[in-house]
């Protein structure tokens, strides 16, 4: 029996004659990387141990990459953001630390154009996937599942000790003086602040978490009637409350197109990136239909650059892949207009991304530290971590580089 050539070894004799003939290909798809780096660079070391300096012609991150395989450039151009964790994962390529390269990426977002995003049978094939994921009502409760649903004894672990699962707002400039639990509770009464309830008024929060706003907002005497389509978020609510002695927290796993009723105010923070592009209507049809006349909605979200939101809402990235299937990033305009278009007011946006980057590094050394002491629940196998760790820095370099933004406004129903 002939064996088969080793290809997926650098070093045997088939590969390193493939590697050879194909290099000129593989330099000419560096040549095109190179091109679209208007600031910041990359230090790459290739296959064959040779080093190569990527872009270089303004400041700008500049991440060390080393390039076990050619084939994670294959992986890059064919399937993007999705083909390059799969590279990071199988060892095509590595790095002392992913999340200048991320930062770099994201910053040259426009001048790469589609070099990061997958194109052919593969961006066929994940939109298929993709599409089969949508947020219809069944959808939406098998999606929120498959990330909310991993455990509270997971998210326990690494979040701060409030469990938010969202930005934290910072006092500027950022330090490590001020803890994440603090920032997060500054952020918790900004939302609060912008809907202006006050004692005996009724909040609907669409998307409650684990019940940090709902605590917040329950102890100043505002009444909360929390959705959530997670059972362990709804587990997890019902007795954080009762430990609390809070009784004016109500949760419900109600899909927010079946609200109902009238409340004061609305706060929904980060959930709106679980509804999709196709239900943003749908959405905001039923914060207007909560809220009372001259009723305020406090929204935090998150948001892609308009100027690629085109290129991202077609093709499927590696969050939507492996990390929150379904979702999908906010195009600030056409949120806003489909707002505005309900008797929606848009008030005072305030982005504040950088802090989004700060809260996922500080994630991300909670969640290294549970796992270097061995805490992890034993059903999370290294496969599992090594997907939180590149997520948390693929996340962290994205805002870094300014292409996403994390923000919050508030929605005035016009009387």
């Amino acid at each position: 029996m002939t064996a088969v050539p080793a290809f997926d070894d650098p070093q045997s004799p088939a590969a390193t004659t493939l590697a050879r003939l194909a290099a000129p290909i593989f330099h000419r798809m560096l040549d095109r990387i190179d091109d679209g780096l208007e600031s910041g660079a990359i230090e790459a070391v290739l296959p064959d141990g040779t080093r190569r300096l990527i872009g270089g012609r303004a400041p700008g991150p500049v991440p060390v990459v080393t390039l076990h395989r050619w084939r994670a450039l294959i992986r890059l151009a064919t399937a993007g953001s999705v083909g390059w964790y799969e590279g990071w994962t199988a060892g095509d390529w590595s790095s002392p630390d992913p999340v200048p390269l991320f930062d770099l990426f994201m910053r040259n977002r426009g001048s790469l154009g589609r070099t990061a995003r997958s194109g052919g049978v593969a961006r066929l094939s994940a939109r298929l996937w993709h599409w089969m994921r949508r947020n219809h009502r069944e959808g939406s409760r098998r999606n929120i599942a498959a990330h909310y649903d991993l455990g509270n004894d997971f998210y326990e672990l690494w979040l701060d000790p409030g469990l938010t699962y969202s930005s934290a707002l910072f006092a500027e400039p950022v330090s490590e003086a001020e803890t994440l639990e603090q920032a997060q509770t500054t952020k918790l009464q900004a939302i609060l602040d912008r809907t202006a309830a006050q004692p005996g008024d009724r909040i609907l929060e669409i998307g409650c978490g684990w019940g940090s706003f709902a605590e917040l907002a329950a102890r100043a005497g505002v009444s909360v009637h929390g959705l959530t389509l997670s059972t362990e978020q709804k587990r997890q609510v019902d007795t954080r409350m009762a430990d609390a002695g809070l009784t004016n927290v109500t949760v419900a796993l109600t899909d927010y197109r079946d609200v109902t009723g009238t409340y004061d105010a609305v706060a929904s923070i980060e959930m709106v990136e679980a509804v999709g592009e196709a239900y943003w209507p749908a959405y905001l049809d039923a914060i207007a239909r909560a809220l009372k006349p001259g009723g305020r909605a406090a929204i935090q979200y998150i948001a892609i650059d308009d100027a690629i939101f085109d290129a991202y809402s077609t093709s499927v990235d590696f969050i939507q892949r492996y990390v929150f299937p379904g979702g999908m990033l906010l195009s600030e305009p056409r949120f806003r207009a489909l707002a505005e278009a309900r008797g929606l007011v848009w008030e005072d946006r305030r982005g504040f991304g950088l802090h989004y980057a700060e809260t996922c590094r500080r994630w991300r050394v909670a969640f290294d530290a549970v796992v270097a002491q061995g805490r992890l629940p034993a059903r999370l196998d290294a496969k599992f971590v090594a997907l939180w760790r590149y997520y948390l820095m693929y996340c962290e370099g994205g805002f870094r580089g300014g292409g996403i933004d994390v923000a919050q406004v508030t929605l005035v129903k016009r009387r």
